[in-house]
């Protein structure tokens, strides 16, 4: 079977459900293929710091009204070393907040919002590989749920497909780019228990790093630097609960039963092409980061915000400048955000075999930061959000 479309999108994550939605904003059509089922998409827990740009483009264009009445904005973080806590407001020194909304809740905003406008979204439907990028017909292969072939004819072919993408290996090869292996993970739990604090903690101690986060008012999500070939199942909960408790002293953790546990692993990727012919990347599958940051649905929004302006010039305008510079355009962003979440990361954890002097010097950079106005100010910047090119386009 064939179908045509404008626009056809590998991925029914946070990048290619909001491509989609940006794009009916601009009377073009599009078709989103994603291997999981709608549950599977709405029930994996993840996750989610939202920048204050990428909340105005959720709700300012309809895509997510919870985001501002069920989300929790945050003015600031603690970041906690030395047995000390310092606040970094974010509202006094970037003007800015950030807000607590787990990026699995915002996926079901936008599937809700699409239906709704009637998207062709076809769950379970497997993208095997894209095919003639270079031409004005590219087309994505795929299988539905019976294994009755599929072939999505488009102007434009979008892979949002995530970290193992199919799309990318039609650009420059599904493994091609840059990256950096991180010798640790994250220890993550969710717990039934009242919050342990009013904002994030972020806790560089002698035992390690943890981070001590928000669900919601009766649950909350903590996470502890680990091995990262360590198992889920390494340790019970008391064990659990003395290691998190450890990691940040000066705060007594409200504990609760635990009925979540997973390790995090993670690194730092950018694709080495974001483009080729008519097939785009953005998202996990052109770029990842390690989660320090706060940045990987973030940078998802603001390639989207880059590539919807673009592909609306393209397709409505006959004009392709926006889209031939669109992965200039997006790098930049990048790897600002590479950087950031590079340095939270090498900041706040221990490094393996550190020596005395690599600790000190860790706790004299701590300290550098939250004592000047200037890096303080450098941190909120970053962690809140840089503005967002193009974002007029998209808001107007």
């Amino acid at each position: 079977m064939t179908v045509r479309t404008r626009v056809a999108i590998i991925g029914a994550g946070p990048a290619g459900l909001l491509l989609a939605h940006l794009l009916d904003r601009q009377g073009i059509e599009s078709i989103i293929v994603d291997a999981r089922t709608r549950e599977q998409i709405e029930t994996t827990i993840r996750a989610g710091i939202l920048e204050q740009g990428t909340v105005e483009v959720l709700s300012r264009t309809g895509a997510s009204d919870r985001v501002l009445t069920v989300g929790s904005r945050h003015d600031g973080i603690d970041l906690a070393f030395a047995g000390e806590h310092h606040r970094i407001d974010f509202a006094a020194t970037a003007g800015r907040a950030v807000w607590l909304y787990p990026q699995h809740e915002a996926l079901k905003d936008l599937i809700a919002a699409r239906l709704a406008a009637g998207q062709d979204i076809r769950f379970g439907v497997t993208a095997e590989r894209v095919e003639d990028p270079d031409s004005d017909r590219p087309r994505v292969v795929a299988v539905d749920a019976d294994g009755a072939p599929l072939v999505i004819e488009a102007d434009w072919v979008v892979g949002a497909d995530g970290s193992r993408s199919v799309a990318r290996a039609s650009i420059s090869g599904r493994h091609s780019g840059a990256y950096r292996e991180y010798p640790f993970a994250w220890f993550g739990i969710l717990c039934e228990a009242p919050p342990s604090a009013e904002e994030l903690i972020y806790s560089n101690s002698p035992e390690g790093f943890a981070l001590i986060s928000q669900r919601s008012p009766e649950v909350q999500r903590m996470y502890f630097q680990c091995d990262p070939e360590a198992g889920p199942d390494a340790l019970d909960e008391a064990e659990l609960w003395t290691t998190l408790q450890a990691r940040v002293p000066g705060t007594t953790l409200k504990q609760g039963r635990i009925f979540q546990r997973d390790v995090l692993r993670f690194r730092s990727f950018v694709a080495s092409d974001l483009r080729r012919g008519r097939v785009v990347l953005v998202g996990d599958a052109a770029h990842t980061v390690p989660p320090t940051g706060a940045k990987g649905m973030n940078l998802a929004v603001a390639d989207v915000v880059l590539l919807s302006e673009a592909l609306r010039a393209s397709l409505s305008d006959g004009d392709d400048a926006l889209v031939d510079a669109f992965p200039e355009r997006a790098l930049e962003r990048i790897w600002k955000a590479q950087h950031f979440s590079w340095w939270m990361t090498s900041m706040l954890h221990l490094q393996p075999e550190a020596s005395d002097f690599d600790r000190r010097r860790q706790l004299g950079e701590l300290r550098t930061v939250v004592e000047s106005e200037a890096g303080r100010t450098y941190l909120a910047e970053a962690y809140t959000g840089w503005p967002l090119p193009g974002v007029e386009a998209v808001l107007g």
